[in-house]
């Protein structure tokens, strides 16, 4: 490439640069993510472009820990409940030992974590949730993800949250944090009596396959953007009918699976972003420490010099 070319050529990236950073056109209002490399922001604003004239519900579905929420080293809601549990030894020990031994990914597993607080009223449930946060997640909202969400709500999205996570717990902090309705954060439920949790699981479970099934069950209808970070997410994701989005996608090959999610999502042409993701300094760790619980992948970014 000449002199004269590279120039041109120099010219017309910084160009393109600078209306990615920050435009309103034609009904769409974008500004670059930061954080995300260029290439994800260019994709980002296809998107919103192919989004404009869309005549139905506009709704975005992200997956909670991982995707939206820091899950290193722990998922929170196992270190929320784990922090309980030894506080309060003589709450359902029997259920606490059984679930040593489960994947804290399997349906099981997910089901249990409400099994263990059933009787507790919805509202004391959801300010453990919110304590527990506040304590040590509080900065751990993804920035980048931060800034997409408030972008797609002034394109005028729905937000939804579709997290395997125990409902109750995660509902009122993510609520606030990302000011969507309380009735947005869909998680592991069960039936509510007289503002008490009851052991009643209400089917569908948000957990692989139930994702999609509650997307279609509680949402009801097909997202033009659905985020997740790991192969649990694999079937909402592809329920989406515009963009597919993966956050640090896991390298690790699952049992059930011939690749692994990193490469799923590369071969079907998802958008893939990486986010830092890293224990916070004086992190009690009770889920591992005291109960053996298996830490969760650190993602941490290199910074370029």
């Amino acid at each position: 490439m000449n002199r004269i070319a590279k120039r041109k050529w120099c010219g017309f990236s910084l160009l393109l640069l600078v209306f990615l950073i920050s435009c309103t056109q034609n009904g769409i209002v974008f500004k670059s993510v930061a954080g995300f490399t260029d290439e994800a922001n260019a994709q980002l604003y296809a998107f919103f472009q192919s989004a404009r004239d869309d005549s139905g519900r506009k709704i975005a579905v992200f997956d909670g820990d991982g995707t939206v929420l820091g899950q290193a080293p722990h998922y929170l809601a196992d270190e929320c409940m784990y922090q309980y549990a030894k506080s309060h030894p003589n709450h359902r020990p029997g259920l606490i030992k059984k679930m040593k031994g489960q994947s804290n990914v399997s349906l099981p597993y997910v089901q249990n974590r409400v099994h263990f607080i059933a009787g507790m009223t919805l509202k004391g449930y959801r300010d453990l949730g919110d304590q527990c946060f506040q304590q040590y997640y509080s900065n751990k909202i993804f920035p980048p993800i931060y800034d997409l969400i408030s972008l797609l709500k002034k394109n005028n999205f729905e937000i939804w949250i579709v997290t395997a996570s125990p409902e109750g717990m995660y509902q009122q902090f993510l609520s606030k944090a990302l000011d969507i309705p309380i009735t947005h954060i869909i998680g592991v439920k069960s039936v509510i009596r007289n503002g008490i949790i009851t052991d009643e699981i209400v089917i569908p479970v948000p957990q692989d396959h139930g994702k999609k099934e509650a997307i279609e069950t509680f949402v009801q209808d097909t997202p033009l953007l659905v985020a997740g970070n790991s192969r649990g997410d694999k079937e909402m994701i592809e329920f989406s009918r515009g963009l597919k989005m993966i956050v640090n996608p896991d390298e690790h090959i699952a049992v059930d699976q011939t690749e692994s999610i990193a490469d799923y999502a590369k071969r079907n042409n998802w958008l893939i972003v990486h986010v830092n993701d890293v224990p916070a300094p004086g992190f009690p760790g009770v889920s591992s420490k005291d109960y053996g619980i298996r830490l969760n992948k650190t993602n941490e970014l290199k910074v370029e010099n």
